[in-house]
Protein backbone atom coordinates (compact mmCIF):
# COMPACT_ATOMS: atom_id res chain seq x y z
CA UNK A 1 0.00 0.00 0.00
CA UNK A 2 1.32 3.48 -0.89
CA UNK A 3 2.09 5.59 2.15
CA UNK A 4 0.56 9.08 2.24
CA UNK A 5 3.02 11.87 1.51
CA UNK A 6 2.22 13.52 4.84
CA UNK A 7 -0.49 12.79 7.41
CA UNK A 8 -2.24 16.08 8.25
CA UNK A 9 -2.05 16.86 11.96
CA UNK A 10 -5.04 18.27 13.86
CA UNK A 11 -6.96 18.16 10.58
CA UNK A 12 -10.45 18.38 12.11
CA UNK A 13 -9.44 21.22 14.44
CA UNK A 14 -7.89 23.18 11.56
CA UNK A 15 -11.05 23.05 9.44
CA UNK A 16 -13.28 23.85 12.43
CA UNK A 17 -11.23 26.90 13.43
CA UNK A 18 -10.63 28.25 9.91
CA UNK A 19 -14.31 27.80 8.86
CA UNK A 20 -13.72 27.64 5.09
CA UNK A 21 -16.80 28.31 2.95
CA UNK A 22 -17.53 27.83 -0.74
CA UNK A 23 -16.24 30.60 -2.95
CA UNK A 24 -13.62 31.89 -0.51
CA UNK A 25 -9.90 32.35 -1.12
CA UNK A 26 -7.48 30.56 1.20
CA UNK A 27 -3.71 30.10 1.30
CA UNK A 28 -1.92 27.01 2.56
CA UNK A 29 1.52 28.49 3.18
CA UNK A 30 3.10 25.08 3.80
CA UNK A 31 1.32 22.92 1.26
CA UNK A 32 3.42 19.82 1.89
CA UNK A 33 1.75 16.86 0.25
CA UNK A 34 -1.66 18.53 0.28
CA UNK A 35 -3.15 16.76 3.30
CA UNK A 36 -4.66 19.85 4.90
CA UNK A 37 -5.19 21.48 1.50
CA UNK A 38 -7.43 18.64 0.33
CA UNK A 39 -9.69 19.07 3.36
CA UNK A 40 -9.83 22.84 2.92
CA UNK A 41 -10.62 22.44 -0.79
CA UNK A 42 -13.67 20.30 0.04
CA UNK A 43 -15.12 23.20 2.03
CA UNK A 44 -14.08 25.91 -0.46
CA UNK A 45 -15.85 24.14 -3.34
CA UNK A 46 -17.48 25.08 -5.54
CA UNK A 47 -15.87 28.21 -6.87
CA UNK A 48 -13.23 28.80 -4.21
CA UNK A 49 -9.54 29.50 -4.67
CA UNK A 50 -6.74 27.75 -2.81
CA UNK A 51 -3.18 29.05 -3.15
CA UNK A 52 -0.53 26.44 -2.34
CA UNK A 53 2.88 27.74 -1.29
CA UNK A 54 5.90 25.55 -0.63
CA UNK A 55 9.64 25.89 -1.11
CA UNK A 56 9.98 22.16 -1.75
CA UNK A 57 9.11 21.56 -5.43
CA UNK A 58 8.53 17.85 -4.79
CA UNK A 59 6.03 18.64 -2.04
CA UNK A 60 4.27 21.18 -4.22
CA UNK A 61 3.83 18.63 -7.00
CA UNK A 62 2.40 16.13 -4.49
CA UNK A 63 -0.05 18.77 -3.24
CA UNK A 64 -1.18 19.57 -6.79
CA UNK A 65 -1.74 15.87 -7.46
CA UNK A 66 -3.77 15.55 -4.26
CA UNK A 67 -6.07 18.35 -5.45
CA UNK A 68 -6.30 17.22 -9.08
CA UNK A 69 -10.03 16.53 -8.82
CA UNK A 70 -10.94 19.33 -6.41
CA UNK A 71 -13.69 21.71 -7.52
CA UNK A 72 -11.63 24.80 -6.72
CA UNK A 73 -9.11 26.96 -8.50
CA UNK A 74 -5.68 25.76 -7.35
CA UNK A 75 -2.73 28.14 -7.63
CA UNK A 76 0.61 26.42 -6.93
CA UNK A 77 3.50 28.72 -6.04
CA UNK A 78 7.07 27.54 -5.55
CA UNK A 79 8.68 29.89 -3.06
CA UNK A 80 9.65 30.70 0.51
CA UNK A 81 6.76 31.79 2.71
CA UNK A 82 8.92 34.63 4.04
CA UNK A 83 7.93 36.30 0.74
CA UNK A 84 4.27 35.29 0.95
CA UNK A 85 2.87 38.77 0.30
CA UNK A 86 4.75 39.26 -2.95
CA UNK A 87 4.19 35.63 -3.99
CA UNK A 88 0.42 35.98 -3.66
CA UNK A 89 0.25 39.43 -5.18
CA UNK A 90 2.21 38.17 -8.18
CA UNK A 91 -0.79 35.90 -8.77
CA UNK A 92 -3.26 38.78 -8.28
CA UNK A 93 -4.29 37.69 -4.77
CA UNK A 94 -4.60 40.77 -2.56
CA UNK A 95 -6.81 39.37 0.21
CA UNK A 96 -7.47 35.92 1.69
CA UNK A 97 -10.27 34.65 3.94
CA UNK A 98 -8.06 32.10 5.65
CA UNK A 99 -4.41 31.08 6.03
CA UNK A 100 -2.73 27.93 7.32
CA UNK A 101 0.85 27.25 8.40
CA UNK A 102 1.86 23.68 9.27
CA UNK A 103 5.46 24.21 10.32
CA UNK A 104 8.49 21.95 10.50
CA UNK A 105 9.47 19.02 8.34
CA UNK A 106 6.97 16.71 6.63
CA UNK A 107 6.70 12.95 7.11
CA UNK A 108 7.85 12.44 3.53
CA UNK A 109 10.94 14.60 3.98
CA UNK A 110 11.87 12.60 7.07
CA UNK A 111 11.23 9.28 5.34
CA UNK A 112 13.09 10.17 2.13
CA UNK A 113 16.75 9.27 2.86
CA UNK A 114 18.23 11.40 0.11
CA UNK A 115 16.96 14.64 1.67
CA UNK A 116 19.32 14.31 4.62
CA UNK A 117 16.78 15.24 7.31
CA UNK A 118 17.05 11.93 9.18
CA UNK A 119 19.80 9.69 10.51
CA UNK A 120 17.83 6.46 10.03
CA UNK A 121 19.70 5.86 6.75
CA UNK A 122 23.02 7.12 5.43
CA UNK A 123 22.54 10.00 3.00
CA UNK A 124 24.16 13.27 1.95
CA UNK A 125 24.02 15.83 4.74
CA UNK A 126 21.71 18.24 2.93
CA UNK A 127 18.59 19.31 4.91
CA UNK A 128 17.48 22.02 2.47
CA UNK A 129 13.71 22.23 2.13
CA UNK A 130 14.29 23.82 -1.25
CA UNK A 131 17.01 21.66 -2.83
CA UNK A 132 17.40 24.16 -5.67
CA UNK A 133 19.00 26.91 -3.61
CA UNK A 134 21.12 27.71 -0.57
CA UNK A 135 23.87 25.92 1.32
CA UNK A 136 23.59 22.34 2.52
CA UNK A 137 24.13 21.38 6.15
CA UNK A 138 27.50 19.89 5.15
CA UNK A 139 28.62 23.17 3.57
CA UNK A 140 27.53 25.19 6.59
CA UNK A 141 29.36 22.90 9.03
CA UNK A 142 32.48 23.13 6.88
CA UNK A 143 32.68 26.93 7.00
CA UNK A 144 31.27 27.90 10.43
CA UNK A 145 33.53 28.61 13.37
CA UNK A 146 33.33 26.40 16.43
CA UNK A 147 31.62 29.01 18.58
CA UNK A 148 29.02 29.65 15.86
CA UNK A 149 28.22 25.95 15.61
CA UNK A 150 27.89 25.67 19.38
CA UNK A 151 25.60 28.72 19.50
CA UNK A 152 23.32 27.31 16.79
CA UNK A 153 23.09 23.87 18.42
CA UNK A 154 22.26 25.40 21.78
CA UNK A 155 19.76 28.01 20.56
CA UNK A 156 17.95 25.97 17.89
CA UNK A 157 18.26 22.50 19.38
CA UNK A 158 18.42 23.35 23.09
CA UNK A 159 21.34 20.90 23.16
CA UNK A 160 23.16 21.04 26.50
CA UNK A 161 26.28 19.41 25.01
CA UNK A 162 26.45 21.96 22.18
CA UNK A 163 29.99 23.19 22.92
CA UNK A 164 31.43 19.69 23.12
CA UNK A 165 29.66 18.59 19.92
CA UNK A 166 30.94 21.69 18.11
CA UNK A 167 34.48 20.85 19.19
CA UNK A 168 34.12 17.30 17.88
CA UNK A 169 32.79 18.62 14.55
CA UNK A 170 35.76 20.97 14.11
CA UNK A 171 38.21 18.20 15.02
CA UNK A 172 36.52 15.80 12.59
CA UNK A 173 36.63 18.17 9.65
CA UNK A 174 40.37 18.68 10.08
CA UNK A 175 40.86 15.11 8.87
CA UNK A 176 37.81 14.66 6.66
CA UNK A 177 34.70 16.69 5.81
CA UNK A 178 31.36 15.86 7.38
CA UNK A 179 29.26 14.83 4.40
CA UNK A 180 26.71 12.21 5.48
CA UNK A 181 23.92 11.87 8.00
CA UNK A 182 25.29 8.76 9.72
CA UNK A 183 28.74 10.29 9.96
CA UNK A 184 27.27 13.22 11.89
CA UNK A 185 24.96 11.05 14.00
CA UNK A 186 27.84 8.81 15.09
CA UNK A 187 29.98 11.84 15.87
CA UNK A 188 27.26 13.24 18.13
CA UNK A 189 26.95 9.90 19.90
CA UNK A 190 30.69 9.98 20.59
CA UNK A 191 30.64 13.60 21.70
CA UNK A 192 27.90 13.16 24.29
CA UNK A 193 29.00 11.02 27.25
CA UNK A 194 27.18 7.69 27.09
CA UNK A 195 25.67 8.15 30.53
CA UNK A 196 24.11 11.42 29.32
CA UNK A 197 22.45 9.97 26.20
CA UNK A 198 18.71 10.73 26.31
CA UNK A 199 16.52 7.69 26.92
CA UNK A 200 13.49 8.70 24.85
CA UNK A 201 15.13 10.04 21.67
CA UNK A 202 18.28 9.41 19.63
CA UNK A 203 21.30 11.33 20.89
CA UNK A 204 21.54 13.25 17.58
CA UNK A 205 17.88 14.34 17.41
CA UNK A 206 18.40 17.85 18.79
CA UNK A 207 21.48 18.41 16.63
CA UNK A 208 19.60 17.45 13.47
CA UNK A 209 16.71 19.73 14.47
CA UNK A 210 19.07 22.63 15.07
CA UNK A 211 20.86 22.19 11.75
CA UNK A 212 17.57 21.92 9.84
CA UNK A 213 16.37 25.18 11.39
CA UNK A 214 19.71 26.84 10.65
CA UNK A 215 19.96 25.62 7.04
CA UNK A 216 16.44 26.82 6.22
CA UNK A 217 16.40 29.91 8.48
CA UNK A 218 13.04 28.64 9.68
CA UNK A 219 12.61 31.03 12.60
CA UNK A 220 13.53 34.16 10.67
CA UNK A 221 11.23 33.14 7.84
CA UNK A 222 8.38 32.46 10.27
CA UNK A 223 8.59 35.91 11.86
CA UNK A 224 8.38 37.59 8.47
CA UNK A 225 5.67 35.31 7.11
CA UNK A 226 3.25 35.69 10.03
CA UNK A 227 3.28 39.48 9.97
CA UNK A 228 2.91 39.59 6.19
CA UNK A 229 0.08 37.07 6.14
CA UNK A 230 -1.93 38.96 8.72
CA UNK A 231 -1.76 42.07 6.53
CA UNK A 232 -3.29 39.98 3.72
CA UNK A 233 -6.23 38.73 5.80
CA UNK A 234 -9.65 40.17 5.07
CA UNK A 235 -11.66 41.49 8.02
CA UNK A 236 -12.92 38.50 10.02
CA UNK A 237 -10.51 36.10 8.29
CA UNK A 238 -8.51 33.66 10.37
CA UNK A 239 -4.93 32.41 10.50
CA UNK A 240 -4.06 29.00 11.96
CA UNK A 241 -0.50 27.95 12.80
CA UNK A 242 0.66 24.49 13.86
CA UNK A 243 4.07 24.50 15.59
CA UNK A 244 6.07 21.47 16.69
CA UNK A 245 8.69 22.79 19.08
CA UNK A 246 8.96 25.54 21.64
CA UNK A 247 11.01 27.94 19.51
CA UNK A 248 8.39 28.03 16.74
CA UNK A 249 5.49 28.15 19.18
CA UNK A 250 7.07 31.03 21.10
CA UNK A 251 7.37 33.09 17.91
CA UNK A 252 3.74 32.40 17.01
CA UNK A 253 2.54 33.27 20.52
CA UNK A 254 4.61 36.46 20.76
CA UNK A 255 3.63 37.62 17.26
CA UNK A 256 -0.04 37.08 18.00
CA UNK A 257 0.23 38.92 21.33
CA UNK A 258 2.04 41.85 19.71
CA UNK A 259 -0.53 42.15 16.92
CA UNK A 260 -3.33 41.77 19.45
CA UNK A 261 -2.15 45.05 20.99
CA UNK A 262 0.16 44.02 23.82
CA UNK A 263 2.28 47.00 24.82
CA UNK A 264 6.00 46.51 24.12
CA UNK A 265 7.20 49.52 26.12
CA UNK A 266 9.80 49.05 28.89
CA UNK A 267 8.28 48.61 32.36
CA UNK A 268 7.86 51.83 34.32
CA UNK A 269 6.86 54.20 31.54
CA UNK A 270 3.83 56.28 32.63
CA UNK A 271 2.20 56.03 29.18
CA UNK A 272 2.49 53.73 26.20
CA UNK A 273 4.78 55.15 23.51
CA UNK A 274 5.24 52.06 21.31
CA UNK A 275 2.02 52.66 19.41
CA UNK A 276 0.62 49.21 20.13
CA UNK A 277 -2.77 48.61 18.53
CA UNK A 278 -4.98 45.59 18.08
CA UNK A 279 -4.95 44.13 14.57
CA UNK A 280 -6.08 40.62 15.48
CA UNK A 281 -8.06 38.82 18.17
CA UNK A 282 -6.49 35.66 19.60
CA UNK A 283 -9.04 32.83 19.56
CA UNK A 284 -7.03 30.08 21.27
CA UNK A 285 -6.21 31.15 24.82
CA UNK A 286 -4.16 27.95 25.08
CA UNK A 287 -2.88 26.02 22.08
CA UNK A 288 -5.01 23.17 20.74
CA UNK A 289 -3.19 19.82 21.01
CA UNK A 290 -3.84 16.35 19.55
CA UNK A 291 -5.86 13.89 21.60
CA UNK A 292 -4.56 10.48 22.62
CA UNK A 293 -6.22 8.75 19.66
CA UNK A 294 -4.47 10.98 17.12
CA UNK A 295 -1.11 10.56 18.84
CA UNK A 296 -1.56 6.77 18.84
CA UNK A 297 -2.32 6.80 15.12
CA UNK A 298 0.35 9.36 14.22
CA UNK A 299 3.11 9.58 16.86
CA UNK A 300 4.73 12.52 15.04
CA UNK A 301 1.72 14.63 16.02
CA UNK A 302 2.50 14.43 19.74
CA UNK A 303 4.32 17.78 19.91
CA UNK A 304 1.88 19.74 17.71
CA UNK A 305 0.45 23.02 19.03
CA UNK A 306 -2.25 24.90 17.11
CA UNK A 307 -2.85 28.63 17.63
CA UNK A 308 -5.55 30.63 15.83
CA UNK A 309 -6.24 34.36 15.48
CA UNK A 310 -8.85 36.44 13.68
CA UNK A 311 -8.30 39.69 11.79
CA UNK A 312 -10.22 42.64 13.21
CA UNK A 313 -12.03 45.20 11.10
CA UNK A 314 -9.63 47.27 8.96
Amino acid sequence: MTRPYHVPVLAEAVTEWLRPESGQTFVDATAGGGGHARLLAQRLAPGGTLALVDRDPEALTAAQNALAEADVRVIAIHGDFREIASLLRSRSIERVEGALFDLGVSSHQLDEPGRGFSFRADAPLDMRMDPTRGETAAQILERMEEREIAKALYEYGEERWAARIARFIVEERRSRPLTTTLQLAKLVQRAIPKAAHPKDIHAATRVFQALRILVNDELGALRQALTQTITLLASGARIAVIAYHSLEDRIVKETFLRLAGRCACPPGLPVCVCGARSVIRILTRKPVVPDSAEIAGNPRSRSARLRVAEKLQD
